[in-house]
C-alpha cells in the first residue's frame, strides 16, 4: 500500500515538474519573439523631432 501511494505521490511531482519545465520554455521562446518584434518595430520609427515637443 506504502510503495503504491509512494509512485502515485512521485509519479505526480514528475508530471508537475514536466509541466512547469514546458511553461518556462514556452515562456522564454515566446519572450524572445516578443522582444524580436521589440526591436523591430523600434527600428521602423523615424530619427525626427516628435511632434507632441514640437509647438
Amino acid at each position: 500500500m506504502k510503495t503504491k501511494f509512494a509512485a502515485s505521490v512521485l509519479s505526480a511531482l514528475l508530471y508537475a515538474q514536466g509541466l512547469l519545465g514546458f511553461a518556462g520554455l514556452a515562456s522564454v521562446l515566446l519572450k524572445d519573439r516578443a522582444h524580436a518584434g521589440e526591436i523591430a518595430s523600434g527600428s521602423e520609427m523615424p530619427s525626427g523631432p516628435s511632434l507632441l515637443l514640437v509647438r
